[in-house]
């Protein structure tokens, strides 16, 4: 098992604020496999986004939405099926109604084997916070946008068809001009493609690029990203504005017969000259891969 470089993926409730009323983000604080979490409240219900790695992560999670609610009650949904994301998620089981949009629903049942498989190889660490997590069975299943009334306040659930997963989608808190984008979009790192053929090979460069091309038109105030700080509109621009200078970096070059290597190689040192402060570089020859392959 390799060596982990990163501290323990570790939910720390105890930096959760209010970024809007009754809407609260506990942030991952720059800490690898820890997603920045959403806790969203109406009168009469609370909903919470995303889980954490893993069932003691989750818990931590369910104890704050649980004080929080207050006696509301508690829904929970995830951006995508991914493990920070959602593979804590039978930790709330009669606790909160589970809601995931039909494309996720069956990359958590399709793919859970494989994905627990490969990430409790990363590190000891990561294989420490899984163990003990459980396939979760959602309650609510959705194929369009799904909207969820927590008492004065509806909240939008919005699949957006295959991007960096099949089962992505948005959370989108209209009154607050929100939204919760899990890894579609990150802060201050490059796109996370998790392109490994020939087993994973779900994300598709092309749509994620149309999605943000709608997700920055609609200009929200608030948008929490899956990793990194909070920004606005200005964060989705960024990330619409990367994906395709990397379709088109790796495009011109595939058009002129150049090995996937040679581009990959020209593609990462170009990203990096552009964007010198982001983090894991890694990832462009990844979406290189993708976008190689798509037309």
């Amino acid at each position: 098992m390799a060596d982990y470089p990163f501290p323990d993926p570790i939910i720390d409730t105890s930096a959760a604020h209010e970024v809007a009323r009754d809407l609260v983000v506990i942030p991952n604080q720059n800490v690898d496999l820890v997603p920045n979490i959403g806790v969203i409240g109406g009168s009469q219900a609370v909903l919470v986004v995303d889980t954490g790695l893993g069932p003691r992560n989750a818990e931590k999670v369910l104890r704050f939405a649980t004080e929080y609610a207050a006696g509301r009650r508690l829904y929970l949904t995830t951006t995508h099926f991914h493990p920070e994301h959602a593979f804590g998620a039978q930790t709330f089981a009669g606790e909160a109604t589970y809601l995931v949009n039909s494309a996720q629903a069956t990359d958590l049942s399709s793919q859970w084997d494989s994905t627990m498989a490969m990430f409790t190889q990363l590190a000891p660490a990561v294989a420490r916070e899984l163990d003990g997590a459980e396939r979760p069975t959602p309650e609510v299943v959705y194929s369009d946008a799904h909207e969820l009334d927590l008492g004065g306040r509806v909240v939008q659930l919005r699949p957006t068809g295959r991007a960096h997963s099949n089962g992505d989608q948005l959370i989108v808190v209209p009154d607050s001009s929100a939204v919760f984008t899990g890894d579609l979009v990150e802060t201050g790192q490059f796109a996370i493609f998790p392109w490994f053929p020939p087993h994973e090979t779900d994300v598709s460069g092309i749509h994620w690029i149309k999605v943000m091309e709608d997700l920055a038109a609609s200009s929200p105030a608030i948008v929490v990203p899956g990793h990194g700080g909070g920004g606005d509109t200005e964060l989705l621009v960024d990330v619409r504005d990367y994906l395709t200078e990397l379709r088109d970096e790796t495009w011109v070059r595939r058009d002129s017969a150049m090995p996937v290597e040679t581009i990959a190689e020209e593609v990462r040192a170009l990203m990096i000259e552009r964007h010198p402060d982001w983090r894991l570089p890694e990832w462009i020859e990844r979406g290189v891969g993708c976008l190689c392959s798509e037309y």
